[in-house]
């Protein structure tokens, strides 16, 4: 097996004209989550992306025993303590219907002490449609005004069918029809994916996580929230935690999110277990107020691209305005 690559500054090196167009969709974020409470008639601050929470548990990260040597370094406890919620990546609360099978699996890695380690936001879908990312910028700033009623859905639609060349690669399209035919399926049984890439020390990786042996049909006639409450507080649940390296950027682009990384095994590096009747109240001011920015990591694993960089800004920039609105706020479901 060939060495690594090495992580580089300039994987995440925007232009002037991203800079630009950041600026601009900062502000668009801003005015969403002010706005947030009257477009998902609630009454708090949400995210504006992945607002609705289905639920809050505690888990635990357990490391491989038998883990490589070069990546030993990087986890050298036995276990680690995680904060985990699970989302819908909808930028608006949606209720009486039902929710499209965009999952979030958000990690929060901590040690014994209760140091942050890492945030790991994983969601059920492995690539991301866009590559470009001025794309994706005046995108996501159009689906911020157009909640907001700032533009109309004309403008929005010429936003997405600028994305739309992007989505035609065999990846992409492969993966599409596999989530159709899961559209249905319990939200634990999905895969969990990174789609970005993050550092690990020097090298570079993504991070899947599988579960072990959940049942897709579990609470089919249940909504998603009332089905993963059932599970959680009557099964146990574990999933394998396996990552890929970058070895050469053919094989395994780091700006290229529309296609899958190949020529690079999947190496476990430990599991994620969650006890039966370990849920928090996910409408608790302090779980709804969590922060799962993967810039709040430890140097060694942070996020690795231009997309990703974009993160920083988006996370801290929601982050700011919900603390600023919900400061206060002491509020019961």
């Amino acid at each position: 097996m060939p060495s690594p690559l090495k992580y580089n500054k300039s994987f995440d090196k925007l232009t002037d004209e991203e800079q630009e167009l950041l600026e601009i969709n900062k502000k668009s974020i801003a005015d969403f989550v002010e706005q947030s409470s009257s477009v998902s008639d609630v009454d708090y601050a949400t995210r504006n992306a992945h607002a609705k929470t289905y639920a809050v548990t505690k888990g635990v990260f357990i490391i491989e025993r038998d883990l490589p040597e070069e990546l030993q370094p990087f986890f050298d406890k036995e276990k680690y303590d995680l904060t985990i919620r699970f989302s819908n990546a909808h930028p608006k609360i949606i209720r009486g219907k039902k929710d499209i099978p965009a999952y979030g699996f958000a990690v929060k890695v901590k040690d014994e002490n209760g140091v942050l380690m890492a945030n790991f936001p994983l969601v059920n879908f492995p690539l991301f449609p866009i590559n470009a990312v001025s794309t994706f910028l005046k995108l996501f700033t159009s689906v911020n005004r157009f909640f907001i009623k700032k533009w109309s859905s004309f403008s929005l639609m010429l936003q997405i069918i600028k994305v739309i060349p992007s989505t035609f690669t065999g990846s992409f399209v492969k993966n599409i029809f596999k989530l159709w035919r899961k559209r249905n399926d319990f939200f634990l049984s999905f895969d969990y994916h990174s789609v970005g890439v993050y550092r690990l020390g020097d090298y570079m990786m993504k991070i899947k996580l599988k579960p072990r042996s959940v049942p897709k049909n579990f609470g089919r006639r249940l909504k998603v929230k009332d089905a993963l409450e059932s599970y959680l507080n009557t099964e146990n649940f574990t999933a394998d935690i396996m990552i890929q390296l970058c070895y050469n950027l053919k094989d395994q682009p780091i700006n290229q999110l529309n296609v899958e990384w190949k020529n690079s095994p999947f190496i476990k590096i430990g599991e994620i277990k969650i006890d039966q009747g370990c849920l928090l109240d996910p409408y608790a001011c302090e779980n709804e107020m969590l922060s799962f920015n993967p810039f709040e990591s430890k140097i060694f694993f942070q996020p690795v691209g231009k997309l990703q960089k974009l993160r920083e800004d988006a996370y801290k920039i929601s982050m700011q305005t919900r603390l600023k609105i919900n400061k206060l706020l002491k509020y019961n479901k």
